[in-house]
Order: C-alpha cells, then structure tokens, then sequence
C-alpha cells in the first residue's frame, strides 16, 4: 500500500477506534453508574421516555386515521384523557388555532407556541417551552370548510440533568483522549516508517555526493520508503562499483604509460644512436649506411608493434573489443594455425607438429580472428626461449566431458617454479638477464584477455630444462 493511502488509512483507523472507545465508555458509565445510584434514577427515566414516546406516537396514529369532527365526540375525547393523563402527556384539539379541547391547563400563548415550534422542529420530535423539554405528535386534518385541524400531544421530559450532563462529559472525553492518544500512535508510526527513514536517507545522500560511498544504506521503512532505501543502496554500490573500476582503469592506465614509456626506450634510443652515426659520417660507406638504416627500421617496426599491443591490449582490458563468434571445428582450425606457422618456424630451425586426442568432430565456438592472436602469441613467445636446431612445439589436441583443451608444449628452457604464476601478468618477463628482449611484454596478458572473452582458461606448467606446457580450455557445443 501506498504511504500516502496507508496514512489516510491509519488515521481513519484512529477516528473510528475513537468512536468505539467513546461508544464502550457510554455504555460502562451507564452500567457503572447504574449499579452505584439505582436503576430508578436513570435507566427508569430512559424507559419511561420510550414509553412515552411509543404511547403519544400510538395515539396519533390513531387519530390521523380518524376524520376530525370525530375527535371531539365526548366518548373519544375521555379515551384521550385517560391515556394521555397515564403517559403523563397533555392533549391539545385546535381548530383555526382555537383551542377546542386541551387535557389540561394550557395557555393559549403556549399552544400558539406550541404550534409554532412543532410546524419549524425539522424533523425532531422535542422542542422547548418555558425552560422545559417536551416530547411532542402531531396529526393535522384539512376540514371540508378549508379550515385547518390538529391534534397536539406533549409530554414533558423529566431527566436527571447530571446523569446526561456526565454521561456526556465521559464520552466526549474519552473520544477526544481516544482520539488523541491513536495519532499520536498514528504520528509514532508513520515518523518511525517514514520520517526517519527519508531522514537517514537525505544523510546517507548527503555522505554520497561528499565521496564517501562506505556507508551502507539500511531497508527500512514502509511500502515505497523501504522501496527508495533499496534503490539507493543499489545506487551506492553500483557508484562505489564503478569508482573502484574508474580507479583501476587509471591504475592500469599509469601502469601501462610508464611500462610502455620504459619498454619504447631502448628502441627509440637505438634508432636516434643510428641515424645520429648516418649523420656525423661514423657510416661512411653505403654498405655500412645501408646496415644502419635496416636497423633503425627493425627497431620501428619493434615501436610499432609494441604500440600495437598496447593499443589491443587496452581496448581488451576495458571490454571494447567486440567478438564475432563461430561454430568452428577445432581440430582443421588448428591444423591451419599450424600450416600458418610452420615457415617461420622452419626458417628459425625449429619444428612445429600437431598431435590430435580427440575422438571424432569436436566444435567450439570461438573469434577466430582473436583465437590466432592467442596462439601468434604463444607460439612468438615460445620461439624466443628456444634453442635453434633442436628446439620443438608440439600443440596437442584433447577432450574432456565438456571442454576442449589446447595444450601448446615446448621444449625450451623452461620457466622457474615462483615465476609461472605471474607470466601471464602484463610487462613481466621470468628471465630477469632478458629484460631488454624484443616484444611489448604484453603477449601472453593479451593471449589470457582473449581467453578469458571467450569464457574459457588458459595457465601454464613448466620445469626448468624440460620446456613449458601453455594449456587453454574452451567449452565444447
């Protein structure tokens, strides 16, 4: 429910338990006072009165029914004094507001008054005469000759003034002490359900735009409130969230500009060193200028393909580099990989094989495009820390239950045991003696960025002087 509806709701919840406690308060002082000053004092009175009431109602029933001339028969006219003298009433007959018969002694000014009052009491049955509360019924006749008839019947209501006076008093106090009592429970409530709730939230808003996003924000409250509470919480974390993913990507962003700025340093320095030997003529013959020239080209070639990995590498790291899926059959897959790969290998003296596990098709659904850049990397960073001649990799092919696994070993120099944890961290390289060895750093960071996009695994297991195992997992279709 609304809190709006709920607090018209409550507070209509309030006025009707007022009248309730009112209405059983009246009815436990009558009963109290009752039994303390006798029954005959009041509730005889009470009954008396609906007697009366009953009586004089009775009568003018009766002679609304009967023509006028019929009233004022002398047998009727005693019927009417006896019954009118056992409820304690008086009788009026009056025709063109002369009193034609009166049960006892009246005023004409009385009944003129009378009259006057009954024809203006709108719609109640009492009016006031000479200080004194009568109960009154009248029956009216329109006479053939165009004059008017009426029939009056008054009876005096003698109550115990006090008795009504406290009776009043008690009720009305108890509804207004009721009243006041239930919202002020109704004003407890909706502040606790609202009021500090909306309180705790404009402090908890006011600690967010000042930067401090620690605070959690409690449920609390009713309907909407508690509604608001669980929104900005998750509002809060959801900043906090994206704070601390701002905060990283600076992070990085610093990391990569000072590793990229100290890893462009020794390039960038080799090409100035060449050209400035070209220019002071330290090459003096076209053989030598020729071999400074293809240097610094290999070195720009080494800046550029640096800063390409850095740019790839970003643009993964903040999962802006889309991927165009494929079913894809992993097996020819990676034989062409290795097609792809084989001449360079061959022209650094080294061997590329391919051994297939699987038992029949096995289909992965992967970016081809970035599945290459995975295994280019793999397969650069292997052909670094091999010997030439002897050196082999060998990608073997496997299947589980539910992923496929490539495994991509070498037999290289092998990795020390504290340093395979970290290879796939960016800049880190295991061998500290080839810090200045040519690459970004960033190969196999890139290769577990594109991995890991494809909802898959990559890790590694190495022995030093055995070679090194590069194990990439990709859930099967």
């Amino acid at each position: 429910m609304q809190v709006t509806k709920r607090f018209f709701a409550m507070n209509a919840l309030a006025m009707l338990g007022a009248f309730a406690f009112a209405f059983l308060s009246a009815v436990i002082f009558v009963a109290v006072y009752t039994r303390a000053v006798g029954p005959e004092a009041n509730l005889n009175d009470m009954q008396r009165i609906f007697e009366t009431r009953a009586g004089i109602g009775e009568i003018k029933n009766e002679a609304a029914s009967m023509d006028f001339d019929r009233l004022l028969e002398e047998r009727y006219l005693q019927q009417l004094t006896d019954r009118v003298e056992m409820l304690g009433a008086n009788a009026v007959i009056v025709r063109n507001r002369t009193v034609l018969y009166a049960t006892g002694p009246m005023s004409a000014v009385d009944v003129e008054r009378s009259l006057l009052l009954s024809e203006h009491a709108g719609g109640l049955d009492t009016l006031e005469l000479a200080g004194t509360t009568y109960m009154f019924a009248k029956a009216e006749y329109k006479l053939a000759s165009g004059e008017d008839g009426v029939l009056l019947l008054l009876a005096p209501m003698k109550l115990k003034s006090n008795f009504y006076l406290f009776l009043g008093v008690v009720t009305l106090g108890v509804f207004f002490l009721t009243f006041l009592l239930l919202n002020l429970w109704v004003s407890y409530r909706f502040s606790r359900g609202v009021i500090e709730p909306v309180s705790r939230l404009r402090d908890a808003a006011v600690k967010i735009s000042e930067g401090d996003l620690d605070g959690g924000i409690a449920e609390e409250g009713e309907g909407e409130v508690r509604e608001l509470c669980r929104t900005l919480e998750l509002m809060r974390i959801k900043l906090k969230e994206s704070i601390y993913i701002q905060h990283k990507y600076d992070e990085n962003r610093s990391f990569l500009v000072s590793s990229i700025s100290h890893d462009l340093k020794t390039p960038v320095t080799s090409i100035r060193g060449y050209i400035e030997g070209i220019l002071d003529g330290v090459a003096h013959t076209p053989d030598k200028v020729r071999d400074y020239l293809e240097t610094a080209r290999s070195k720009a070639l080494q800046v550029n393909a640096m800063i390409d990995d850095l740019l790839l590498y970003s643009r993964l790291d903040l999962n802006q580099l889309p991927y165009h899926m494929e079913r894809t059959d992993l097996e020819r897959y990676f034989t062409d990989c290795v097609e792809d790969h084989r001449y360079e290998y061959e022209q650094a003296n080294l061997r590329l094989t391919l051994r297939s596990e699987l038992n029949g098709q096995v289909l992965v659904f992967i970016d081809r495009e970035r599945m290459k850049r995975v295994v280019q990397n793999i397969l650069d960073n292997a052909k670094k820390y091999m010997k030439k001649g002897d050196g082999a990799v060998t990608i073997v092919l496997r299947a589980t239950s539910s992923s496929a696994v490539v495994e991509i070993r070498d037999n290289g120099q092998g990795i020390p045991e504290e340093d395979v944890p970290h290879i796939f961290e960016r800049f880190y390289r295991a061998d500290p003696s080839r810090k200045s060895a040519e690459g970004s750093g960033l190969g196999l960071a890139i290769a577990k960025q594109i991995v890991e996009g494809h909802e898959g695994k990559i890790w590694a297991r190495s022995n030093v002087g055995e070679g090194t195992r590069v194990m990439i997992s990709l859930r099967m279709l």
